[in-house]
Parts: structure tokens; C-alpha cells; sequence
């Protein structure tokens, strides 16, 4: 949920700010006026005291996290043609720079400084101004650049799901500009809209939708960018019959166990505390990769007459995607339930709509984390219980349909918004920069063209 002041509202107790969600494309107007004025103090309205162990712990989760960046680019290069390895590892580490520096310099303030709106937060903490080691009123047991640090890996790494979808063919140089744009106009926002005080669909302003650590600000806007890239920049030369199976299956299960391993960070960390929250959104987020791996496995056994690795470690995936915005709402039956339908749900949309539609959506960043975000944010509707967590929320089962439909709102205004400007941003960096290698650089691979280095020494 990733605030730690009045965040058990009860779904409606607020007064909806939004006006249209044409509002959200003057993004970054809020805060120029009050850019010029002193930064307000971060921390004058924290009630709480700094913690040794809450700080550890949430440090030690940031670094999780970060650790999710080269596990993604292992992940993803490992499922890729050996020519393109060294793109994808470049992909991903280049994020970790570019949006590293956008985030200290404006996206947190976007994100999280004071509301214009309920649509975006001001420019107040430009360049983290007025932000110190003092508390603040989103995590008031750990220092405010704590805070910071640790949604910054979040902000990282969400740009970088979608990588799975355009993988082998877009231009390093128009990568680099879209993601830095993606990050000003939808990540941000959408941060805002569900985590940031005053946002207009969180429970500090809004009308109470809960996303406890990126089911919706994270899965589903990366992978309704993804599916926005898959119908800009088309299909892969040869796509399905002409594609080589993944390259070293090894190495992608060895980035899926660092991812399996950072998410205990993802979740666990966004309790923002080391309590009882904590240890329930660690234990929930194993339960439900778990469940969710071996049910893509039982599937692929009963339709393909084989178990798979690769079924095994997407279905893993995609139970830590689905479990995300539940991690610290819903207990271990919840998590159970979560992980059997991501399992079955992300499995039909790889296995059966794709091939059906035929949409290159290269290493199913859509139909993991975008078709799992999205069941993930709706189960949060339905097996949400306070009694693991006070401060949470009721789903469905546990007399409180009204969070269910705010969940179903949140998920719409999310899938919406996040698809209609990703296409526009790909049209419009298409338009002047060019998406897309040429059909020469595509076949020679893009390690080459594009970074003029190879991977391996045997030639594809």
C-alpha cells in the first residue's frame, strides 16, 4: 500500500477529487507555479519514530528489488535468440541508470509530492528538495530518502516488463526515449493516482481501491504498454514458425529465481515496516509462485503430454505478479485461490488468445503480468481480510462488495489510460525517431547493429 498514515479507509470515505480523466494529460503543469517556493518539510506531519530495524528492513528490501533488474535482464535474455542477449541485458541496465536519475530529479516528486488534483503530485521536491532523513507521513518508522530509494527500484523496474513484449526488435535509441517518457506520463501518474496523498482512486483521497505493491501501478501498466508495443511495431520477421525456441533456458530459470527471490522485497518491503504485515506478505507471495507454477505445469503436462521448465518458471511468474497487490490483504487461503487462477488465466492467455490472435508479444510480458496484474488486483476485491491486516481492507467474502467494484474501477481507469498514451508515446517516438531496426539489423541480431558486441563467440 506503501503509506503508512490513515491508510485502512474504508472504500467511499473520501470525496473523489478527479474530474475527468482528461485531466490527466496536463500532467506536468501541477507545481511549476510552487516550484519557485521553499520545499515544504517532509517530515512536519510524521507521528512516528524513526525505527533501527524498520529502516534496515526496508533498505535491505530496496536492494531486493534492485536485484529484480538483473534478474529480469537474465530472465528475458535467457528466453531470447542468442544474437539479442546482449540487448536485452543493455534494456535493462540502462534503466537502471535512466530512471534512477529521473526519479531523484522529478518522478518522485510527480509521484508523491503534495496533490494537484488528485491527478499528480507538484514539483514541491524537485531534485528531492526539503527531503531528508527525517520521517514522513507515507512510511513514518524509516527515514524519507528511504522511502524514496525503495520506490525507485519500483519505478525501475516496471519500464522493464515491458521490454518483454517488443524484445529483438526496437531501436536502442527510440528505447531510451519512450522509456524515459513512459516514466513522466503514465508511470508517475498512475503512482499518484493509487499510492500518492490525494490521489484520486487510492484510500488518501480517492475512493479507496488498495494496491498494496504494484498489481495495477506496476503489472497492469507495464503490460498494457506492452500490448500497445506489440500493435506498433508488429511482428517478428518469421513469427511463430520461424522464431528459435529460447536459447539457454538455464540462464532464464536463473533470472526467475532472482526475481522469485527480489519479490520478497517487492511485497514484504511494502509493508514499510518489519511487523506482522511483513511476514504475512512474504509468506503469501512464496505460496502463491508456488501454486501458480506447479498449476502452468499440470496444464502444459495435460494439453502438450510434457511438464515443461520454461511453463514451470512463467507460471512462477505470474503468481508473483497476481499476488502482488494482495501481498499484505489477503491470507494463505486468499493467496492459494490467487495463485490457481493466475495459474489457469495467464496460462489460457499465452497458450490459447495469443495463438489465436497471432500478437508477437515476444516474451509474454501482456499475458504474464498484465493478464495476472489484472486478476491479481480484482482477487484483492474478493479475499481481503483485516484480520491480516487492521489497517486494510475487507474483500467480497469478508462482507465488503463495495471493494471489489472500487478494485474493478481502479483496474479500468489503469488499463484505459495506461494503453491510450503508451500508443500514443509509440506512434510519436516511431514518428521521430523510428521504432524499429531494419530488417537487415533484425536478422544479423542486435547485439551487433546496435552495441557492435556479441554475447558468444559461436556466430547464430
Amino acid at each position: 500500500m506503501k503509506f503508512g498514515v490513515d491508510s485502512g479507509r474504508p472504500c467511499g470515505a473520501a470525496t473523489t477529487r478527479w474530474t475527468g480523466l482528461g485531466a490527466a494529460l496536463l500532467l506536468l503543469a501541477p507545481g511549476l507555479a510552487r516550484a519557485g517556493e521553499a520545499a515544504p518539510a517532509a517530515a512536519a506531519t510524521a507521528t512516528s519514530t524513526i525505527t533501527t530495524g524498520d529502516t534496515v528492513w526496508v533498505l535491505f528490501s530496496a536492494a531486493l528489488v534492485m536485484l529484480m533488474m538483473p534478474g529480469l535482464a537474465l530472465f528475458y535474455g535467457g528466453l531470447v535468440r542468442k544474437k539479442n542477449i546482449l540487448s536485452i541485458l543493455m534494456q535493462c541496465f540502462a534503466l537502471l541508470c535512466l530512471i534512477s536519475l529521473q526519479w531523484v530529479y522529478c518522478g518522485y516528486s510527480l509521484s508523491f509530492g503534495p496533490d494537484f488534483g488528485g491527478v499528480i503530485g507538484g514539483l514541491d521536491w524537485l531534485g528531492l528538495r526539503g527531503i531528508g532523513t527525517g520521517p514522513s507521513t507515507y512510511a513514518p518508522k524509516v527515514p524519507h530518502q528511504a522511502f524514496v530509494i525503495f520506490q525507485m527500484m519500483f519505478a525501475v523496474i516496471t519500464p522493464g516488463l515491458i521490454i518483454g513484449a517488443f524484445a529483438e526488435r526496437m531501436r536502442f535509441a527510440a528505447f531510451c526515449v519512450f522509456s524515459l517518457l513512459w516514466s513522466f506520463l503514465v508511470y508517475d501518474p498512475v503512482c499518484h493516482w493509487l499510492w500518492g496523498a490525494g490521489g484520486f482512486m487510492g484510500t488518501q483521497g480517492g475512493f479507496g481501491a488498495v494496491d498494496f505493491a504494484g498489481g495495477a501501478v506496476v503489472h497492469i501498466n507495464a503490460g498494457m504498454a506492452a500490448l500497445a508495443a506489440v500493435l506498433v511495431l508488429g511482428k517478428r520477421h518469421g513469427f511463430p514458425e520461424g522464431i528459435s525456441p529460447p536459447h539457454n533456458l538455464p540462464l532464464a530459470v536463473l533470472g526467475a529465481g532472482l526475481l522469485w527471490f527480489g519479490w520478497y522485497g517487492f511485497n514484504a518491503g511494502s509493508a514499510l515496516a518489519c511487523d506482522g504485515v511483513a511476514v504475512n506478505a512474504f509468506l503469501v507471495t512464496h505460496v502463491a509462485g508456488a501454486v501458480a507454477g506447479l498449476v502452468w505445469s499440470v496444464l502444459d503436462w495435460i494439453k502438450f503430454g510434457k511438464p515443461t521448465t520454461l511453463g514451470m518458471i512463467t507460471g512462477a511468474v505470474a503468481g508473483l505478479a497476481a499476488v502482488t497487490p494482495g501481498a499484505g490483504f489477503v491470507d494463505v487461503s486468499g493467496a492459494t485461490w490467487i495463485g490457481i487462477g493466475s495459474g489457469v488465466i495467464c496460462w489460457f492467455s499465452v497458450t490459447a488468445i495469443k495463438a489465436k490472435y497471432q500478437y508477437d508479444d515476444s516474451l509474454d510480458a501482456f499475458g504474464v503480468h498484465g493478464v495476472g496484474g489484472i486478476w491479481g488486483t480484482l482477487a484483492v476485491g474478493i479475499w481481503a481480510t483485516k484480520t491480516v491486516n487492521p489497517n486494510g481492507v475487507n474483500g467480497l467474502l469478508y462482507g465488503n462488495p463495495a471493494q471489489l467494484l472500487a478494485q474493478a474501477k481502479a483496474v479500468g481507469i489503469t488499463m484505459a489510460y495506461s494503453f491510450i498514451v503508451s500508443y500514443l508515446l509509440f506512434r510519436i517516438v516511431d514518428f521521430v525517431l523510428k521504432l524499429r531496426v531494419s530488417d537487415q539489423d533484425e536478422r544479423i541480431g542486435l547485439d551487433l547493429t546496435q552495441h557492435r558486441e556479441a554475447g558468444y563467440t559461436v556466430i547464430d
